[in-house]
């Protein structure tokens, strides 16, 4: 599902804002995001971040929103988030990768702890076999090299009212295994030529966006994951094992 399907009062509900303010994480070193600039930082100093709740009190962007950066609804029925306003330069400005990665949901991981990622996932999520649709979505992205995630459903065969979810499923799926990332975010325009809503995702493959060398690493797959699950523990001293596993899943 895109966000841009998420009712107001779900995000709200999602956000738990008045909890996590209490509880911010030690192993971050930052009670508040107040900028773009600062949300760039985070991402390197952490190397994992998801955008919103991770199941991990407190860790996620939005848990660390300064509160006049929260998501607000006027009484004119318009709305501001900075967040999600800021995911696109964060993408396109900094040396991060950005994709549904954590459970199916949407973060940010460090250009240093990538290639650790793609390693381990690619190994426990193989490529698609020849054939299935996956792969035919896989084949289609990189033929065209990337488009919005509609225009990709389109050019798969995915019409239809009840397709898009049995779509997205696939493509989420094919971010968790490190195969497809996002690019940019795609905006439509009003008649004045401003840009509205929520926007699409521009969906490449991380190999034409990084290059085939930052998704390959000389380092045995689990060696990979126990190097990025000694960092999340002392990341994440609140956090189980058993959430740290399913953060790598």
């Amino acid at each position: 599902m895109e966000i841009h399907e998420i009712s107001r009062e779900i995000i709200l509900d999602m956000g738990m804002f008045d909890e996590y303010a209490e509880g911010h994480l030690s192993g971050l070193g930052v009670t508040e995001i107040h900028s773009c600039p600062e949300l760039m930082e985070l991402v390197q100093r952490v190397g994992f971040l998801p955008l919103l709740d991770s199941g991990v009190r407190g860790y996620s962007a939005e848990a660390l929103m300064a509160e006049e950066c929260r998501y607000t609804v006027f009484d004119d029925g318009s709305w501001e988030w900075p967040l999600w306003q800021w995911k696109g330069p964060v993408v396109t400005e900094s040396p991060c990768v950005y994709g549904r990665f954590f459970a199916g949901k949407a973060g940010f991981i460090s250009m240093e702890w990538w290639p650790d990622f793609c390693n381990w996932r690619r190994s426990s999520h193989p490529r698609p076999v020849d054939g299935s649709i996956e792969a035919a979505i896989l084949d289609t992205l990189m033929e065209r090299g990337s488009m919005i995630n509609r225009e990709l459903r389109a050019a798969c065969g995915f019409t239809g009212s009840k397709m898009r979810s049995r779509f997205d499923g696939y493509v989420n799926r094919l971010q968790m295994a490190c195969l497809v990332v996002t690019e940019n975010f795609v905006y439509p325009r009003d008649k004045h030529g401003r840009e509205y809503g929520f926007g699409w995702s521009l969906l490449t493959t991380p190999e034409r966006l990084l290059g085939h060398e930052a998704c390959h690493i000389d380092r045995d797959p689990q060696e990979s994951y126990r190097r990025m699950s000694d960092h999340l523990s002392k990341l994440l001293p609140q956090a189980t094992e058993r959430q740290i596993a399913a953060l790598l899943r």
